[in-house]
């Protein structure tokens, strides 16, 4: 570690002597000539390497082949001579099972047969057991087997519906969900009374209001038609203004009429939140 100034660098340490490596020494014999140079043309002899070779000169380089840094330009372009052709790689055409059988029966041979599982058929010496007498009445033990047989249950034939226990009865979820359907429409019709009550409850008629309209109506038609009346003797409308006028005044008392006729028809009622 450098500490700087320090008592510890008042004696210099002893310089360290690395020790010199062996010469190197190629593992290529010097008296071969180079295959290369870059003092002339791809695959030529350097002139110095010339002089130094001496006898070698004359003589073919050993890899005078790969002289070169590659190829020259367009011989990696493969031949167009040269491609796949049809059962190139097959080595032939691929016969049909009819000829293969009959030309090369021997390819369609088994390679390995399969164990036998089935025994073969018995040897001469395991003889079958013989001579075997029995005193049993086969006709005998037939009938008296079919006798005591119980009876065989006959299948049932299609079922009566008709006689079932609840035929021609409503069933219990019918009778259920027309409880269900009626306790509905009851809380329907009880709420739409309750809305109506209420409604009726609120409503009140205007009688006093419907009179004093008709009186309203009636004084307006009164003034209305005694400005009609003032422009009746006047026989030559002669102006646009006095046409306009008279076409207004019978408007308003058409109008008036209408609504007088109205209101003494029906009964008004509105609400009272109105």
């Amino acid at each position: 570690m450098d500490h700087g100034e320090s008592i510890y660098r008042i004696i210099p340490p002893k310089p360290e002597i690395v020790p010199r490596p062996p010469m190197h020494k190629s593992k290529h014999s010097h008296a071969k000539p180079p295959s290369c140079t870059t003092f002339g043309p791809l695959g030529t002899t350097c002139p110095r390497v010339a002089n130094v070779a001496g006898d070698l000169q004359d003589k073919p380089l050993p890899n005078q082949s790969h002289a070169t840094f590659g190829k020259a330009r367009g011989d990696y372009a493969e031949d167009p001579g040269y491609y796949l052709k049809k059962c190139a790689k097959s080595g032939g055409k691929v016969l049909t099972l009819a000829q293969l059988k009959r030309e090369h029966p021997e390819v369609l041979a088994p390679k390995e047969l399969k164990p036998q599982t089935r025994v073969g058929p018995p040897t001469k010496e395991e003889r079958p057991v013989m001579n075997l007498v029995t005193s049993k009445n086969f006709i005998v033990a037939n009938a008296v087997e079919v006798i005591l047989a119980a009876p065989k249950k006959l299948p049932q034939g299609s079922r009566d519906y008709l006689k079932k226990e609840d035929y021609g009865k409503v069933p219990k979820y019918l009778s259920h969900i027309k409880k269900d359907i009626d306790a509905e429409y009851s809380y329907i019709r009880a709420l739409q009374e309750a809305r109506e009550q209420e409604e009726a409850a609120r409503m009140r008629p205007l009688e006093e209001e419907r009179k004093d309209l008709i009186e309203g109506l009636k004084t307006k038609w009164e003034q209305v038609n005694t400005a009609y009346q003032a422009g009746t003797h006047i026989t030559k409308l002669d102006t646009m203004g006095k046409m306009k006028r008279k076409e207004r005044h019978e408007a308003e008392l058409s109008q008036i009429e209408k609504d007088i006729e109205k209101l003494s028809k029906k009964q008004i009622i509105v609400s009272a939140d109105g």
